[in-house]
């Protein structure tokens, strides 16, 4: 017996395989959207916790800045301190600058130089003299500057020729100058230049008086 199928069996499975394409179409978009929610939900979790690290190293950094202004307030004070302690000392030593000079002064005296005035502002020192020679004067000046610890960067303002008159008949020709010399602290001096036996300087001094 022959069995002849009548159904429209072309149909019959173009439907089925629109069917199953159908499914498979619902399927693959559920899956995308599993996906792309699990990404998403991947995606927010790491940016939350991103932020909440921002958040912490915001925080930590502020307590930073506010460490290091605590710290350079503390620096500024102690530089402040420290301005001030060497301020004292240099009002201490200042208040010996006198004798200092006058002391090394005697020292530094080559012969036949007399100083006639000296005059101190702060650490400048100004003297005035008459010397024998200008060569007892380049004496001086390189005592000042080399040989002794108390005086630095010695300048000579001025020399002037002269004369002096030591009896009625006996003349004499001299140099009459003016040094400016600069006096180190105390603090500042690596050590006090021995004091010898030298001559004796005021502010009336006169070769006559040799």
């Amino acid at each position: 017996m022959i069995l002849i199928n009548l159904l429209p069996h072309r149909e019959i499975a173009r439907k089925r395989r629109k069917d199953i394409f159908n499914v498979s179409l619902g399927i693959a978009a559920l899956v995308g959207g599993v996906i792309a929610g699990l990404a998403f939900l991947w995606i927010h979790g790491q940016t939350t916790a991103q932020q909440d690290r921002n958040q912490l190293l915001s925080t930590e950094i502020k307590k930073f800045d506010a460490q290091i202004t605590d710290i350079a307030g503390l620096e500024a004070e102690i530089a402040a301190l420290k301005a001030r302690q060497q301020a004292v000392e240099d009002l201490q030593s200042d208040r010996n600058m006198p004798v200092y000079l006058l002391t090394e002064l005697v020292t530094q005296l080559p012969e036949g130089v007399y100083v006639t005035n000296v005059a101190q502002v702060g650490q400048n020192v100004t003297m005035k003299g008459v010397a024998q020679s200008n060569e007892r004067v380049s004496e001086l000046l390189r005592n000042l500057g080399g040989r002794s610890a108390w005086f630095a960067k010695p300048e000579l303002v001025e020399i002037v020729a002269g004369s002096m008159a030591l009896s009625a008949r006996d003349q004499r020709r001299v140099s009459n100058f003016t040094v400016r010399v600069k006096l180190v602290r105390a603090s500042e001096a690596s050590k006090v230049a021995s004091v010898g036996a030298g001559k004796p300087v005021s502010a009336v001094s006169s070769p006559a008086a040799k």
